[in-house]
């Protein structure tokens, strides 16, 4: 699939994601490195820590799956005015599955990063 493809399947999900409390809706696709799609949404919980995020979410159900090496995620925020970056948390999270590149749903098209740039220390045993 290309960026705009992955950008699109991104905000289809984002219209399910459960954000009765922050009314900020993203939803993110996890790429397996044979090809797989894996979505996620963010999930709200009136306990803010347990809250889960869409980036976090995609990739768990990539793991879930059995895949162990992630080659994109891409990320839309329903809500937002700006292209919603994932936070510190999926960041690390996607360093861990070797994700390469990040793709932002932005206001002119697809924004594409390199993880190692959003990234560039990130910690692995």
């Amino acid at each position: 699939m290309n960026n705009e493809e992955l950008i699109a399947l991104a905000r289809s999900a984002a219209e399910r994601a459960y954000a009765p409390f922050s009314e900020f809706r993203v939803g993110a696709v996890a790429v397996g490195a044979g090809g797989t799609i894996h979505v996620g949404v963010n999930v709200e919980n009136s306990a803010f820590p347990a809250t889960t995020c869409a980036e976090a979410a995609a990739v768990a159900a990539a793991v879930a799956s059995g895949v162990r090496e992630i080659e994109v995620v891409a990320v839309s925020c329903l809500d937002a005015t700006e292209p919603g970056y994932p936070c510190g948390n999926c960041r690390q999270i996607m360093h861990e599955f070797g994700v390469r590149r990040v793709i932002l749903d932005g206001p002119s098209g697809p924004i594409e990063h390199v993880l190692e740039d959003l990234l560039p220390h990130g910690f692995r045993l």
